[in-house]
């Protein structure tokens, strides 16, 4: 699937770059495009893979290239106030090479929060194409006030793309790690499971052709429940037939390495493991399983049985999948997708947080109307549930 990647914001242009990183070292070609815009130009100008025209600064009257401060409201009007600037640089991306749009942003911060929606919401109307949002959710430990930006985005960006990918940053960075060692990993892993899946069905004419092609086609009808979607992986290193001393002095011949059982254990783990947004797999709409290796360990009987498990597992007969031949890997990967997810407890615990903040704020700007030298914003928009 070829993506036109628009990064909003500090967070979303960091994942931008980490998804051209990844191409850059793989053998799949799928981002036709990237675009970063930002209201802090420090951070545009620290990209080193967007184009340098492909980088736009937007507010600069309003806030000097300063960001926004985590306003999300200043976030939406300055996008609105500039979406002719941005609309006239994404017009330069060959939308004629397009599968889908990817809008890419940090969900707690201003810009991102407040900005993607705007520019979603844009795309949407202007072009053809789907487009799918990549929201990165704060952490715990980021404040209320991120919490509350992240819900209100959330809410609106499943409403204004074709499918939201939720990643959680509370769920995989460990306590002992720096917050920057933290998001480097974290953008990183994004990458990977996302390159894996949308660079499965792209080849360059030269490499092993898929049994079973996972094309753009298949993504999107995955993808098109227009809700929120999980993204799950795992990688298990391929043993070799122990054919040393043992089996010399023996006689016997080298052990065969069952890989249909390799390939199904690995889909589990990429499922039950480390999702990109912990759910309840079972709330699952459908889902989409990539298994990626050498051509000659994937078995397509081991391919078809996790599908099967999958299936049984999520309660849902919209399984699709297929393989992703990687010659010379020394892994089996597997990438699970599941759209359309709705028990998904984060983002329960983000909207009681943003009710209490929502509420603390407008107990403020009561206070603040009884003590006119209390200058506290109030809060305009009433949170309402994110499902």
């Amino acid at each position: 699937m070829k993506l036109g990647l628009i990064g909003i914001g500090g967070a979303g242009g960091r994942v931008v770059e980490s998804l051209l990183q990844y191409e850059d070292g793989s053998r799949g070609e799928f981002i036709a495009d990237a675009v970063a815009i930002h209201t802090a130009t420090a951070d545009l100008k620290r990209l080193e893979r967007v184009p340098v025209d492909n980088r736009v600064p937007i507010g600069q009257t309003q806030v000097k290239g300063r960001g926004t401060g985590a306003d999300s409201e200043l976030g939406a009007e300055i996008a609105t106030a500039d979406i002719a600037e941005i609309r006239g640089t994404i017009d330069d991306v060959p939308v004629g090479d397009l599968d889908a749009f990817l809008v890419v942003a940090g969900l707690g911060g201003g810009t991102g929060g407040g900005g993607a929606p705007v520019v979603a919401r844009e795309l949407g109307e202007s072009y053809a194409e789907p487009v799918y949002g990549l929201g990165v959710l704060p952490g715990a430990d980021e404040g209320r006030v991120y919490a509350l930006n992240a819900a209100r985005s959330v809410r609106t960006l499943v409403r204004e793309t074709d499918a939201l990918v939720l990643v959680d940053n509370d769920g995989w960075q460990p306590r002992d790690e720096s917050a920057g060692a933290g998001y480097r990993r974290v953008n990183a892993d994004v990458a990977r499971r996302l390159g894996v899946l949308f660079s499965a069905g792209e080849t360059d004419g030269h490499g092993t052709v898929p049994e079973s092609v996972v094309d753009a086609s298949e993504i999107s009808n995955t993808f098109g429940t227009d809700g929120v979607v999980t993204v799950g992986y795992a990688a298990s290193r391929i043993e070799s037939p122990e054919s040393g001393f043992l089996s010399r002095i023996s006689g016997s011949e080298p052990e065969e390495i069952d890989t249909g059982n390799q390939i199904t254990s690995t889909v589990r783990m990429a499922t039950l493991g480390r999702l990109s947004l912990a759910c309840d797999i079972t709330s699952a709409e459908r889902a989409l399983v990539v298994v990626a290796g050498p051509p000659e360990h994937l078995d397509r009987n081991g391919i078809e049985r996790s599908r099967t498990w999958l299936e049984e597992a999520t309660g849902t007969m919209e399984v699709r999948g297929g393989d992703y031949p990687v010659p010379d890997s020394s892994y089996v990967a597997a990438v699970v997708v599941l759209a359309g997810v709705s028990d998904v407890p984060r983002l329960a615990e983000l909207q009681r947080t943003a009710v209490k903040t929502q509420r603390s704020m407008e107990e403020a700007a009561d206070e603040s109307e009884r003590n006119p030298t209390d200058c506290t914003p109030s809060g305009d928009n009433d949170i309402e549930p994110l499902f």
